[in-house]
């Protein structure tokens, strides 16, 4: 008797927590790449059916690995918790973060065209260039570079998207690193 007065309740709760720890980042708390592959998909199902517009960011912190190699991987760890906290607090609330890689983050900006998410790019650039973070007392400078891509009604997927902004972000790392590229 008491499953079926609290079993349903518990249940549920149990797996919303199961749901959580599938699609968030266990290190930063941010989304993971499942989650956001699952919303890219979302929103490029939403863009063709509605022919609506969005852009993606991706960004990858430059020369993290010497972070990693001079103050240890707690250090790294931390420098990457304190970014997703910042990164969160200046998002839109549909606007989705995601952690996706080692060092590399991305952000689905819905209803943003590519000058927009440009402009949101150069932010999120001088911003992290501009932060002091800090690991045990020391300040650490890092950087990003950013790629940026709108969706495009000639792309077939999700993945053409992505890989235009991927490109960018590497364009950018060999133009010199902590810029923007679209």
């Amino acid at each position: 008797i008491l499953k079926f007065i609290v079993g349903d309740d518990v249940e549920a709760q149990y797996h919303e927590e199961v749901y959580r720890l599938m699609t968030t980042d266990g290190l930063t708390q941010l989304n993971n790449r499942r989650y956001f592959d699952e919303m890219l998909d979302r929103e490029v199902a939403r863009a063709k059916r509605y022919k609506r517009t969005f852009s993606l960011l991706v960004f990858d912190i430059d020369h993290f690995k010497s972070v990693n190699d001079r103050l240890g991987h707690l250090a790294g760890d931390a420098i990457l918790r304190q970014l997703g906290a910042i990164l969160l607090g200046r998002l839109r609330i549909n606007d989705v973060l995601a952690r996706i890689g080692g060092e590399e983050f991305a952000l689905i900006t819905p209803e943003v065209s590519l000058d927009g998410a440009t402009e949101l790019a150069g932010k999120i650039n001088r911003l992290i260039g501009d932060t002091r973070f800090e690991f045990e007392g020391s300040a650490v400078h890092i950087t990003v570079s950013v790629g940026a891509a709108e969706w495009q009604a000639d792309y077939g997927d999700a993945w053409d998207l992505f890989k235009a902004a991927d490109d960018k972000m590497y364009e950018a790392k060999r133009a010199g690193r902590n810029q923007v590229c679209f």
